[in-house]
């Protein structure tokens, strides 16, 4: 090795680098350190802006916490998340071209150990309850890539209230509420009431705020349902459901509208019927049954 020169300092990690004996780790950290070197000596960032990266980034972890995950929000509003989530739709996707679901982002709320649900029961228990004309019913049928019907899968779901606050976040809702799990039945279905969610703003206390405000961007999403579908033998479905009336569609914060995930959040037009339903159907694929870890706890 020679002395580091402007020149050559890349080449000289690399070599280092070169000595890390797993292959896959070797492999991303060269990678990382092509572009990040590129990405450098393309901006030319000043002492000063490199110390506010550097603020922003340890601002990443001071701002996590029991209520949201800032680390998962800046990959998300990034576009990474969904970037690397459409990736590996890729390689989830059937080689047979059979029926398949398209997975979503994870998002910062998922919380495991969600209460465990009979069929059809309501998972709405704090003062949203009350909103007559918000009262939700979801049904769904999860089948593997050739149509049958898979019984005994777990569907983990979540979502924010109307007013757009996940129960971890507001104050006024019980733990745990807006959340359950459910069992498919023989015929593969599941159903559960709930009241409808309404869009919202990712949090924007953080640094991941800041950077937003800075690019003049609309932090909202829109109205969804969060999936996380598993069952021994299959690949854990990890999805999002997309109201089809919701203006934002096309402008949510994260990236993440697919348009095969915008369900039909239709209105009930019956004499004696009021609120709003959605049916919508899930393929899991055969595969290892892998969780991802909680964003919180």
């Amino acid at each position: 090795m020679t002395f580091v020169t402007r020149d050559n300092i890349t080449d000289q990690v690399l070599e280092v680098f070169e000595r890390t004996p797993d292959p896959r780790l070797r492999e991303v950290m060269k990678s990382l350190v092509k572009h990040m070197h590129a990405f450098i000596r393309e901006v030319e960032p000043s002492d000063h802006e490199f110390e506010q990266a550097c603020e922003f980034v340890v601002g990443l972890g001071k701002a996590t916490s029991e209520k949201k995950n800032e680390v998962i929000l800046a990959s998300d509003i990034l576009g990474a998340s969904t970037l690397i989530t459409l990736i590996n739709n890729v390689k989830r996707a059937d080689a047979a071209g059979r029926m398949k679901t398209e997975s979503a982002l994870l998002g910062p709320f998922w919380r495991k150990n969600s209460p465990q649900y009979l069929d059809g029961s309501n998972i709405s228990h704090g003062p949203e309850s009350k909103v007559a004309d918000q009262a939700f019913e979801v049904t769904g049928c999860v089948r593997d890539p050739n149509g049958i019907p898979i019984e005994g899968a777990d569907v983990d779901v979540w979502h924010a209230s109307p007013l757009g606050f996940y129960e971890n976040q507001d104050e006024a809702q019980p733990d745990m509420n807006l959340r359950g799990k459910f069992k498919t039945n023989a015929q593969g279905r599941f159903s559960f009431k709930s009241v409808r969610p309404a869009g919202y703003p990712v949090p924007v206390d953080g640094p991941c705020g800041d950077l937003l405000r800075q690019q003049l961007r609309d932090p909202y999403r829109p109205a969804h349902v969060h999936y996380m579908i598993s069952k021994p033998g299959y690949q854990v479905l990890i999805t999002q459901v997309f109201a089809d009336d919701d203006h934002r569609l096309h402008t949510d914060v994260t990236f993440s509208v697919v348009e095969s995930l915008v369900g039909k959040f239709q209105q009930r037009t019956g004499p004696h019927e009021v609120g709003f339903e959605l049916a919508y159907d899930f393929v899991l694929q055969p595969g290892e049954m892998l969780f991802p870890a909680p964003p919180i706890p």
